[in-house]
């Protein structure tokens, strides 16, 4: 217990170093917030939805609306606000879906090192990695009704390669370490051999990665949605603001501007924390 705890605080320590990851932390903190409080901190929660106030259309920041309002009269910061969540349904959403599957395959083609097995699974993955997973993800997505369900299977059929990749990488070199000879030598199951000595030795690497992602599955969510293939109006998406409002620039730019702002805000926030994790799950020492 005592060496548990201790490797919790060397962690911890290691990631308090990293200054510009605490503000990555407060930064994915303060949207996690936001989402989840979204109805009580927006100004004009109504914005969210189905509203028009056409007395109030595309006015500019100003003191009752920060972020201005859009050419129907909705509050900008308050839609910001709400898309929030679907942002972190998206990214959070994806990861948990393809971390697991994408690792699994890997544990097992980096096992099965120069077997037919590695040879299949990998040829496969290869092909999907082979292909740009932007365009992967909108040609999936163009097949379904949009929306934000069936947006984030689209970008987790094409991102878990990634994952099974690295996996790969990781576990057909762990494989050939003289605790995993030993484990094999006393007739150890072979389950007992992947989940219990390999995986453990491949998660600071995915882990890192899980952080760092999270931002750029958001980034191609928001994409989704800015060509009609994400969440539909009138939910607050920020991919379709920043569409909806691309067509009143320059002149009302702030209809675009701040929903991309706030996709960018994201991403850096992600990004910073990852970098803390990395720093976080390094065997450097201290």
């Amino acid at each position: 217990m005592e060496i548990f705890l201790d490797s919790i605080k060397n962690s911890i320590y290691k990631f308090s170093r990293n200054k510009v990851s605490i503000i990555g932390f407060f930064m994915v903190a303060m949207v996690i917030i936001v989402a989840i409080f979204a109805p009580l901190l927006a100004p004009y929660p109504k914005a969210a939805g189905a509203f028009i106030d056409f007395s109030n259309a595309s006015k500019p920041p100003s003191r009752a609306h920060f972020f201005g309002t859009d050419v129907v009269g909705r509050d900008i910061l308050s839609r910001v606000m709400f898309a929030f969540r679907g942002a972190l349904i998206m990214g959070l959403g994806v990861i948990a879906a393809i971390v697991p599957f994408g690792v699994l395959v890997g544990l097992f083609a980096g096992y099965y090192y120069g077997t037919w097995i590695d040879t299949v699974v990998m040829r496969i993955t290869d092909i999907f990695v082979t292909l740009p997973a932007l365009l992967l993800a909108l040609a999936v997505a163009s097949f379904g009704r949009p929306s934000l369900f069936n947006s984030m299977m689209a970008v987790a059929f094409a991102w878990w390669p990634f994952y099974a990749r690295l996996t790969y990488s990781m576990a057909s070199s762990v494989r050939n370490e003289t605790f995993v000879k030993a484990a094999q030598t006393i007739g150890a199951h072979k389950a007992h051999i992947i989940f219990k000595e390999i995986l453990p030795n491949c998660l600071a690497p995915i882990f890192t990665k899980m952080a760092l992602e999270i931002g750029w599955v958001i980034l191609v969510g928001a994409t989704l949605s800015f060509v009609g293939l994400g969440e539909q109006p009138p939910t607050a998406a920020l991919g379709t603001m920043v569409s909806d409002g691309a067509q009143y620039l320059p002149a009302q730019w702030w209809i675009s501007l701040f929903p991309a702002l706030a996709i960018c805000f994201m991403i850096l926030a992600f990004n910073l924390l990852g970098d803390g994790v990395k720093s976080m799950l390094s065997t450097e020492v201290l």
